[in-house]
């Protein structure tokens, strides 16, 4: 059976009622660590990546990043967690007095090594994780708090003994987790609904829902049969915390009164918009609105930006540690020789933006009859583009005020202009971003494209 969608009214009407609703996040804390550079060359002393380090971000992973995601949708986290007394634990103390919305009940414990895990990122892909960690520190203390609760309890199990969570409303395995525990495949929905039966048997949960990566999630409850809801992810970066927000998402929808569907519903959403951004992340209602919304508009008009907001997007973007790249021109008649600059421009960058020249700029540039297309029909169809991930618009002689609001970290131009003509690219550079020239492909052009037409008509 099929679960049904949550729609826009009902998803606004839900964040208002999750609003200030206090949560307990109990379990297993973590400092995650992301370590982003570039490889450029592979190591003459084994056949492994130099990696050049860039940058380093920190944040709570974990039950940190469930309480992090329980801020973020407009909720009140109590984080009941172990840490260290060492200078992980104190790196994670400093990081959560800075997290608003978390209340902290973090347990400094001496002789507790706190856990850390590292990830290295270069071009958008993880090269490798390291883990620095002891025995779970919370596993024996979560199963007990969880019987002790009379609020609607919902757990992220751990192990393959999920009956020692108790009479809990909802237990949320993922698939490789449900499989382990109940020795069954889970490839099918078919195989799903047997596994979620005999989890049941074995558990006193009233319910549980399974994570099934890009199939979506499976729900049963006891006695009922199972509900199958597809995935909704726009796009998959990093799937990094993304359980997290799940959870964070579910405790929250049942903590305000929603039935299973509509919290598995809410998760769902969640999960989708968190796996397109970099790292450990959260998710905010806006980010949830928006997504909503795109569902029920054309994807090329969903990249069209006005400048504050696009300021805000590219900001998010690298609070996310992601490379933004721009570019700009008129892009009159979309052509190949356009789509091969875009998609080289892409290559150079993890998230593009394309500014446009206003119809009055045009004109001002290529004379009276241009543009043949204007701005609206401009921006979808270059909107359109798999390698654009975002399009805003420009009235001056010159993009430098864009550049100067958005600070890209890479500028693009085609390689019919030199370095020292690039405009803003001495600004770019200011900042540590860099400037670079895409090849075009021969013979194709909108002036040479418009003669043509013109000598045929």
């Amino acid at each position: 059976m099929a679960g049904r969608k949550l729609d826009l009214g009902q998803l606004q009407a839900l964040l208002e009622r999750v609003r200030g609703l206090r949560v307990a996040c109990v379990g297993d804390l973590m400092l995650d660590r992301y370590v982003y550079g570039e490889v450029s060359r592979i190591s003459p002393e084994a056949p492994i990546p130099v990696l050049r380090t860039r940058r380093t971000i920190a944040m709570p992973g974990g039950v940190g990043n469930v309480a992090r995601n329980v801020a973020a949708l407009g909720g009140v986290a109590r984080l009941g967690a172990v840490a260290g007394q060492d200078p992980a634990g104190d790196e994670l103390a400093a990081l959560i007095a800075g997290e608003p919305g978390i209340e902290d009940a973090v347990e400094r414990r001496a002789g507790v090594a706190t856990i850390v895990k590292t990830r290295f990122v270069a071009a958008g892909q993880q090269l490798l994780r390291l883990d620095e960690e002891a025995a779970a520190l919370m596993g024996d203390e979560t199963a007990a708090f969880t019987g002790a609760s009379g609020a609607p309890v919902v757990v992220d199990p751990k192990g393959r003994d999920f009956a020692r969570y108790g009479a809990v409303d909802l237990i949320k395995p993922n698939a490789s987790e449900l499989a382990a525990a109940t020795g069954l495949p889970v490839e099918s929905d078919a195989e799903v609904e047997a596994a979620l039966k005999a989890l049941l048997h074995a558990t006193t949960a009233r319910a549980v829902v399974v994570t099934r990566a890009g199939k979506g999630m499976s729900l049963m409850r006891r006695g009922e049969a199972a509900k199958h809801f597809p995935g909704r992810a726009r796009e998959v970066f990093d799937v990094s915390g993304a359980g997290d927000t799940g959870l964070a998402a579910l405790g929250l929808a049942l903590g305000a009164g929603t039935s299973l569907e509509t919290a598995v519903e809410f998760a769902i959403l969640a999960s989708g918009v968190v796996v397109g951004k970099a790292g450990t992340a959260v998710v905010t209602p806006a980010e949830l609105i928006d997504a909503e919304m795109s569902q029920h508009a054309a994807g090329a008009h969903a990249k069209v930006t006005p400048l504050d907001e696009l300021a805000q997007v590219v900001e998010g973007w690298k609070r996310q540690g992601l490379k933004v790249g721009f570019t700009n021109g008129c892009f009159d008649i979309l052509h190949r020789g356009h789509v091969a600059y875009l998609a080289q421009a892409r290559g150079w960058c993890d998230r593009l933006v394309v500014a446009l020249n206003t119809d009055a700029s045009v004109r001002r540039l290529k004379g009276e009859g241009r543009p043949i297309n204007d701005l609206d029909s401009r921006a979808v169809v270059i909107g359109g583009l798999q390698s654009v991930d975002r399009v805003t618009a420009f009235d001056d002689p010159t993009p430098l005020a864009l550049i100067e609001r958005l600070r890209p970290d890479v500028l693009i131009k085609g390689a019919d202009y030199t370095r020292e003509g690039v405009v803003g690219g001495d600004l770019v550079e200011s900042w540590g971003g860099e400037v670079r020239l895409a090849m075009f492909e021969d013979g194709y052009s909108t002036t040479k494209t418009v003669e043509k037409m013109k000598g045929e008509a």
